[in-house]
């Protein structure tokens, strides 16, 4: 699949979010954030000569009305067709994302025998044994404090494992060797408009996309900047690539609270509960729904692929 031509981008660094109490948090090499007006860093990334078939738009709020669950188009089974004819693993996926994504509660149980049940959703088991050990990876594309800047920024990438000038989702590529990447970066980019955001992330897509690796994009489950103009942007953005979205968001809304924390009340970090998706009383909470969906999403995918 061919992509628009990118260009060298300024980026200025926010400072972390911050994870939940009991959250298990990945050890950093660099510091989580840099202060924002003292610091510009270039982006590198790979560019093309011709620009992508124009997609449908959205109509307003539209995409609160999308499956949570994505259905596989052709344009990603050319996306996964190249990167086989690149040497991807197919059996590696992954995670890129922030604070939220940089976390033992997300995806990682599903390398551990007896740290989580699937009750009715058992069929889920044969993509769990498919990607092990994904799962539980300490990408290098996702730290707190990571947004859709510092993904693309050198500066933030691990100084002992990527080398020099690469970023952190291409350093993550290269190690790991990913045929599908779970995008969830849900920290705004310093209050600013949803353009802003979504000209980091095009970007993000762009590069999985000429690198072989085939995006799953995510909503995502907080509404911070008050109108869902980063979640309508994400979509927008799903829909223009035609790409695969994990509507994380519309998974959430019929939750106690839309599956957020009421002790902590700050409409960002999820209610918590283990990984068993036959208890009723975990089914209340947002994480468990969080990690059902991702990995409904990355199954859809993984079917969908194969059916080519």
């Amino acid at each position: 699949m061919k992509v628009r031509q990118l260009f060298l981008l300024s980026v200025m660094l926010l400072a972390a979010c911050t994870t939940a109490p009991t959250a298990t948090s990945q050890p950093e090499s660099l510091p989580s954030s840099t202060p924002e007006a003292t610091e510009t860093e270039t982006v590198v990334v790979a560019t093309e000569e011709s620009a992508p078939t124009p997609r449908p738009t959205l109509g307003p709020d539209e995409w609160m009305t999308l499956p949570i669950v994505p259905e596989v188009t052709d344009t990603a089974r050319e996306i996964y067709k190249r990167g086989q004819e690149l040497g991807r693993d197919p059996n590696h996926f992954s995670k890129v994302g922030d604070c939220q994504t940089n976390t033992g509660f997300y995806l990682v149980d599903f390398d551990n025998d007896g740290a989580y049940s699937l009750g009715e959703y058992a069929s889920l088991q044969d993509t769990i044994d498919y990607y092990q050990g994904s799962f539980s990876r300490t990408s290098l594309a996702m730290r707190d404090g990571y947004n859709v800047a510092a993904i693309l920024t050198p500066l933030r990438a691990d100084p002992k494992l990527c080398e020099k000038g690469e970023n952190p989702i291409a350093c993550e590529f290269r190690l790991h060797n990913p045929s599908i990447a779970i995008i969830s970066l849900e920290t705004n980019f310093s209050d600013r408009p949803a353009d802003d955001y979504g000209k980091y992330m095009r970007q993000i897509i762009e590069y999985s996309i000429e690198q072989g690796v085939v995006p799953i994009l995510a909503t995502k489950g907080d509404n911070l900047e008050g109108d869902h103009s980063i979640n309508a942007e994400i979509a927008e953005i799903a829909v223009e690539y035609d790409i695969p979205l994990w509507n994380l968001w519309a998974a959430l809304q019929p939750l106690p609270n839309q599956g957020h924390s009421t002790e902590l009340n700050d409409g960002f970090h999820l209610s918590f509960s283990r990984n068993f998706f036959d208890k009723p009383k975990n089914m209340l909470s947002g994480w468990p729904w969080r990690n059902l969906t991702a990995l409904q999403a990355l199954d859809a995918v993984r079917r969908g692929l194969q059916e080519q």
